[in-house]
């Protein structure tokens, strides 16, 4: 993080001991932020706690702005909705305050849950390699400073300084799959004798073999693009070995749909045997279409001719 000191960024703050702890850090070390809360309008403690963020930024001698999620939210897939919510929100206050950063709170504790519910899904070395520590979404640089410290040690950072937080109780809500992926992790501790570190030790073997495959996806994303889309040859995807293969649309797909995380490898694998055919369908904000020997991967809305942007009407 020291060479983003000088730097203006905006940092994410829930209130929760995890940002509560980062802002505090990144305060501490002379980085220049302004502090972004979403209120997401959910919960009866909604309002206070961006009352507290407010008043914890104004003594730490930060701006503040408070985000609001307006409008309807969905019956089904509230946390997936409010988190896509959440990142548009701040990344569009970053775009429309030529800020190019963002820090997060995600720390070794959402690591290692995010890798059991990935390979409890089945995921292939990109799920299971977890979160990068720097990442692009909707054009706006996401910074992860405490993906190898633990919870606990945020925790004891807060406490031991006198820094008040908020307890979400969403956090103890057993409906939520993370919630109990967290609540029996320690049977992988104390009865299988799987230590957190070994966990974080496998998935940064992982992440330098996804980074080592990500070169070469790079390279053909970059080969196939025509402006804001991607339009290539069947044989240019089929010829690929089918792990590469579907690397290669996960990654178009979260370049020109703008996603930080890939579709799941279920939804991967039904586009990759759809485009074995004539087709057409939607994916990761995507409009993803086959005719003939031509594929074309366009966002939602925009233009599925083949015709490339170069070309004149008449050629």
């Amino acid at each position: 993080m020291t060479r983003f000191n000088h730097v203006p960024m905006a940092v994410a703050v829930s209130g929760g001991v995890d940002s509560v702890a980062l802002l505090h850090w990144m305060v501490a070390i002379g980085a220049d932020v302004v502090v972004l809360h979403v209120n997401h309008g959910l919960r009866a403690a909604a309002e206070t706690e961006a009352q507290y963020v407010r008043d914890l930024s104004d003594s730490l001698g930060v701006k503040c702005h408070i985000l609001h999620w307006r409008g309807p939210k969905p019956a089904s897939g509230l946390e997936a909705a409010a988190r896509h919510a959440r990142y548009k929100l701040m990344t569009d206050f970053c775009r429309d305050n030529g800020i190019e950063h963002l820090a997060v709170a995600h720390q070794a504790d959402d690591q290692i849950e995010t890798f059991l519910l990935n390979l409890a899904r089945g995921s292939g070395v990109t799920g299971l390699a977890g979160m990068r520590d720097v990442t692009m979404r909707n054009g706006i640089k996401i910074l992860r400073p405490l993906l190898n410290v633990s919870r606990d040690e945020l925790t004891q950072y807060c406490d031991t300084r006198n820094i008040k937080y908020f307890h979400d109780e969403m956090n103890e809500d057993m409906r939520y799959a993370r919630v109990r992926m967290r609540c029996n992790r320690h049977v992988l501790r104390d009865v299988l004798g799987i230590s957190d570190a070994r966990i974080l030790l496998a998935m940064r073997n992982l992440g330098r073999a996804r980074d080592a495959v990500a070169i070469d996806i790079d390279s053909a994303v970059s080969d196939v693009m025509d402006g804001d889309r991607a339009i290539f040859s069947d044989s240019f995807l089929f010829d690929l070995e089918l792990d590469i293969r579907l690397k290669f649309i996960a990654a178009l797909i979260m370049k020109i749909g703008g996603g930080e995380y890939q579709p799941r490898l279920k939804s991967l694998e039904a586009a990759e045997n759809k485009l074995k055919s004539d087709c057409k369908f939607t994916l990761g904000r995507c409009v993803i279409r086959r005719l003939g020997h031509r594929i074309l991967i366009a966002r939602e809305g925009a233009r599925t001719s083949f015709r490339k942007k170069h070309e004149s009407k008449h050629s």
